[in-house]
């Protein structure tokens, strides 16, 4: 049985994380409200901040390697790469969060016309089925130390409603599947930062 999120240890020295993380302060500037799919900015559900970073700045390779790694030890999805090319860099401050949420479901998949007599439709089903290209995992890379903020846990929910938390230690990285329930509980002293993303795949079938 395969698990529903899995992290490691990355064991990254602290120079490293240090470095990943000033290269992320470059886009402080950049830093605007989150939005959320189909939403826009809505307070309400996320209050955060983020910036994005192309996936061909140094740390992708490394992020890359784990997401190969985990998706071969555990999830086997046919993966093609991250959503849009970019990372995001995240910021939650004191009273920010990002209520339950999931990143990949049905409603936002492409549906197809079925039942249609029009040939354009038939020509459009065909085009899109076969070309797009869904969320199938997600990651974090936790940036802060533990010690740098209070509250803001990263919370999952599995299939049998249970809740758990994943691990806040500096350097290590969180990869789960899309589809699985998540949220970021409320900032309640410092900053937390991370880098998130999202590895993209043919539709399920």
């Amino acid at each position: 049985m395969a698990f529903q999120s899995i992290w490691y240890q990355t064991e990254l020295p602290e120079e490293i994380i240090d470095l990943i993380e000033r290269d992320c302060v470059k886009f402080d500037e950049q830093l605007e409200p989150s939005t959320v799919i189909g939403d826009g900015e809505n307070p309400k559900k996320r209050n955060s901040k983020n910036a994005w970073i192309p996936t061909d700045h140094w740390f992708a390779g490394f992020l890359w390697h784990y997401i190969l790694r985990a998706n071969r030890e555990n999830f086997l999805y046919d993966l093609s790469h991250i959503d849009g090319e970019n990372l995001q860099y995240t910021s939650y401050g004191e009273g920010e969060y990002y209520g339950w949420h999931d990143d990949a479901s049905l409603p936002l998949f492409y549906k197809p016309h079925g039942g249609s007599n029009n040939p354009e439709h038939h020509i459009e089903d065909l085009i899109k089925t076969k070309s797009e290209r869904i969320r199938k995992l997600s990651f974090s890379l936790q940036l802060s130390s533990p010690d740098d903020y209070e509250g803001g846990n990263l919370q999952l929910m599995d299939d049998w409603n249970k809740l758990y938390y994943a691990p806040r230690r500096r350097g290590t990285l969180i990869l789960f599947d899309s589809r699985a329930k998540h949220r970021v509980l409320k900032v309640t002293k410092g900053t937390r930062k991370s880098i998130v993303g999202w590895v993209m795949g043919p539709r399920w079938k």
